[in-house]
This record gives C-alpha cells, sequence and structure tokens, in this order.
C-alpha cells in the first residue's frame, strides 16, 4: 500500500563550503522554534560535527542523509521517520549544491536529495563584495539543472541593509529570502575542518539568541514557511515506522564527550533488530553495564586519553569482557581507545585496554578523509566472509602495530575513487576494530549479524 505522507520542509544548501549552511540552519530554527514550531533537522553526508549542533538546538536526533551510503528507499523512510510529531523539517547540504563522488555526476551530492526528497531549496551565496555578480551566480545555480527544486536565496555575508537592498534590486530568477552579515564575535569556533563539537560552552545562550534576533530581523521568514509548505507529499510503501522486535539482547555503547559519532540510523537497525541499548560513559563510570556485546563509536579520544588512561577499573573489566569472548565492535575513536596507547600531538603518551596489539599516534596533518568501500576476507562478529559495505574515514592518527600478523586482518577497504586496496579491520577473538565509520543502511545484514554474535555469547 502507497501511503502520501505530506512534510513541511526546506534544504539550506550552498555554492560551496565556509558559506555558512550551519549558522544559517540554526539560526532559522531557533526562529521558527520562537513561533511555537518543532522542528527536526537533517545533515546531508556522513559529517558528525553539524548534526550534533542540530541535535543540541532541537533537543532531537539529527539524522544523517547520504545517497552514496544509504541509498533513495532508505534515505526517504529515514526522511519520514525522523519528520514525525515535527511541523517542519530542515535539512542542510554537504559542501556545494552539486558536488558529489564525480564532478560529472550528482550522485552523493545535495542535490540529488533534494530531488528524492522534492525538498524546496534555498542556496547561500557568499555575497561579500558582490552586487550584479550575485544574479550571475544565482543564475548558473538555477539553471544548471531544473529538475532540483531551487525557491530561492540567501545573501551571506553581506556589509549592510543597503548591500542587501542593492542584492534584491538585481536582476535575480528567484527570490532573495534575506541575507546575514557576517559576524566573528558570534561565530562558532572551528577545529580540524569542521565545527569543534557541539555543548553549552559552544552554543551559549548568547549566540543562539543572536542568531534567532538576527533571523527575525534579515530573514523573510514567512515567505520561507510559505515555501516549506509548498513541498509535494511523499510517497512511501507501507508504514514509515520500523518494525520492533522483542528486546532480547543488549549491546553496550559507549557515549560521553570522547566517544559520540554514530550514525543514528545504525542505532535504529539494532533496535529494530532486537537489541536494547544501553549507554555508559568511559570516562565517568568505572563499571560496565551488564550487556552481551559492546559498540564503541568515533569521537576524540586524544582529548581525554589521561582520564581514560586513569580509568583502570573499566579498562580492565573491557579486558575481561573481551576474555569472555563476548563481542567488541569499536570504530575510529573506538580504535584507538582499544590499542595499547594513544600518543598526542604533543608527544604524550597514555597507555589504553590493549585489545589490538598497536598504538594510536595522532599527527598535525590528515590522514585519511573520504568514502570507502569494505568486503570482509574472513568471518568476524558481523558475519561471514565476502560481506560487504560502506563507510567514512576522517583521522588524524595512524595505528602503528606491534607485528604484522596475518591473522589481525579481516578487511580489504577500498577508497571510492581508487581500484586499490588496503589491509584493516583488526580482529582479536571477538574483537573487531577500524577506522572506518561504517553505515549499516548500506547493508542491514551487519545489524542482524553482530546482535546474532551477541545472543551466541550471552552469559
Amino acid at each position: 500500500m502507497i501511503q502520501e505522507i505530506k512534510i513541511p520542509r526546506i534544504l539550506i544548501s550552498g555554492t560551496g563550503s565556509g558559506t555558512g549552511k550551519t549558522t544559517i540552519t540554526i539560526a532559522l530554527t531557533k526562529a521558527l522554534q520562537a513561533r511555537g514550531l518543532k522542528v527536526s533537522i537533517f545533515k546531508c553526508g556522513p559529517d558528525y560535527l553539524d548534526p550534533g549542533y542540530h541535535s543540541f538546538v532541537t533537543g532531537k536526533t539529527c539524522q544523517n542523509l547520504d545517497g552514496w551510503l544509504m541509498g533513495k528507499e532508505s534515505v526517504i523512510s529515514t526522511f519520514i521517520g525522523a519528520s514525525q510529531g515535527s511541523d517542519i523539517s530542515i535539512i542542510e547540504g554537504v559542501m556545494g549544491l552539486f558536488d558529489g563522488h564525480s564532478p560529472n555526476s550528482e550522485a552523493g551530492s545535495t542535490a540529488e536529495i533534494a530531488k528524492w526528497l522534492q525538498v524546496p531549496t534555498i542556496i547561500s551565496i557568499d555575497a561579500s563584495g558582490m552586487a550584479a555578480t550575485f544574479s550571475a551566480i544565482a543564475s548558473g545555480i538555477k539553471n544548471y539543472d531544473p529538475q532540483v527544486p531551487i525557491r530561492g536565496f540567501v545573501a551571506n555575508f553581506i556589509g549592510s541593509k543597503n548591500h542587501l537592498s542593492i542584492i534584491e534590486t538585481a536582476s535575480i530568477p528567484l527570490p532573495v529570502l534575506g541575507g546575514f552579515p557576517k559576524s566573528n564575535d558570534y561565530s562558532f569556533p572551528e577545529r580540524h575542518l569542521g565545527l569543534r563539537t557541539a555543548g553549552p560552552d559552544i552554543l551559549t545562550e548568547e549566540k543562539l539568541s543572536f542568531w534567532q534576533n538576527l533571523s527575525e530581523q534579515w530573514l523573510d521568514l514567512d515567505r520561507i514557511l510559505e515555501i516549506a509548505n509548498s513541498a509535494p507529499p511523499l510517497s512511501v510503501k507501507g508504514s514509515a515506522e520500523g518494525r520492533i522486535r522483542t528486546k532480547d539482547c543488549r549491546i553496550g555503547v559507549a557515549y560521553d564527550e570522547a566517544f559520540h559519532f554514530y550514525y543514528e540510523e545504525n542505532f535504529k537497525k539494532l533496535r529494530e533488530e532486537g537489541a536494547e541499548l544501553v549507554f555508559f560513559s568511559p570516562l565517568k563510570e568505572n563499571k560496565l553495564p551488564k550487556v552481551d556485546g559492546l559498540y564503541f563509536g568515533g569521537g576524540y579520544p586524544e582529548l581525554f586519553a589521561d582520564n581514560l588512561s586513569n580509568n583502570k577499573d573499566l579498562m580492565q573489566e573491557i579486558g575481561n569482557f573481551a576474555a569472555s569472548e563476548r563481542p567488541i565492535y569499536a570504530e575510529c575513536g573506538g580504535l584507538m581507545y582499544l590499542s595499547s596507547e594513544i600518543k598526542n600531538i604533543e608527544g604524550q603518551s597514555f597507555p589504553m585496554i590493549g585489545l589490538i596489539p598497536g598504538k594510536a599516534i595522532m599527527g598535525p596533518k590528515l590522514k585519511s578523509l573520504g568514502y570507502v568501500e569494505v568486503h570482509t576476507e574472513k568471518r568476524t562478529i558481523l558475519g561471514e566472509a565476502g560481506i560487504r559495505f560502506r563507510g567514512h574515514q576522517f583521522r588524524y592518527s595512524d595505528l602503528i602495530l606491534e607485528n604484522e600478523d596475518e591473522s589481525l586482518f579481516s578487511y580489504h577497504i577500498r577508497k571510492r575513487k581508487s581500484e586499490q586496496t588496503t589491509r584493516e579491520g583488526y580482529t582479536v577473538s571477538n574483537v573487531l576494530a577500524s577506522y572506518v565509520h561504517a553505515h549499516w543502511a548500506s547493508n542491514p545484514e551487519i545489524p542482524k549479524n553482530f546482535i546474532t554474535s551477541c545472543r551466541r555469547f550471552k552469559v
């Protein structure tokens, strides 16, 4: 049965990175919340940092929408499911509107998501130092792919209200819905290639109030809402709700300031397959919860290496858990925590759990960034040999192994733009750790198999 679901929605995209998409999304959200509207926010692409900001502002988990990692059906079902109970859904794009996996294709781009979800799209353009050129850029974007439902533009980083008025009176192909002046005092600080982790020290009430007030003064909120409400119904097969099984498996999930990079879709699929997720903090707790498996996501363990290393009781508990052969799955920061040692950028070394025989060494330069495909070469806690799935890497550390024992490796990893493969996926007994942030929508068998492994070794 096909259902038609009406979801007021809008997408904030840009001409590239650094055009203020996140700030506009947060500012617009705060202004709409002030009008009493319930807002859901989504982020295109594999990023974890922007979703943290959106989750903080809305109090509701921000979902990633990634065409390459998830596929069309999963993108649509995730969007519909997470939009329920909200008055409007806002999607923040990634990079520029048409930037995806290839300069000759929209695959993996914001434009692809805009078309799949038929979502009215607003483009942020860096308008600093320009007037009529704004119109030329806007015309080029609008005409590049007429199937993308672009409905207006925002002139960002303008000099004054008069500057905005000049741009608005130019020959723009679609309406200019407002703009923001540059404000260094209220911008959000960055780390590595993106924003710093969201928290009350970053997203202060003063900053959020500033951007809310600016939205109310500088954006045409009524027109933006009108555009969002013009979005056509989305068609979906059956119910948008996922199936929920009886909970017969408990999985402990490390979640705190050191470990918080997770795809919400992975949690959803674990719950649908019968897992109860039990969150705990490796920074603050010295005992493990009673669980059948452990899941360590990414984050910034190097920033908390001293505290993690000093929590000897919990590290011993995790070691004993591994010795019982109950499954442990770890990604990126989780891999670093399970290694023998973390050496930070200042050269200080901190002992870690030691389940994976290698040292995680931080460097000043990016070691890996981008999409990858994984092919397992042997049986792991995620299933039999030959399983394939997709994921993303973003790291500043390398794992230096104590030895190149062939039994350690379980993955062949291929970067999206390369035919060459590297070996990774470090396996010791029922411990599996990797730098890959896997998105399980790319292979729904993964969460099923992980839970099966947890059930097999329940104590």
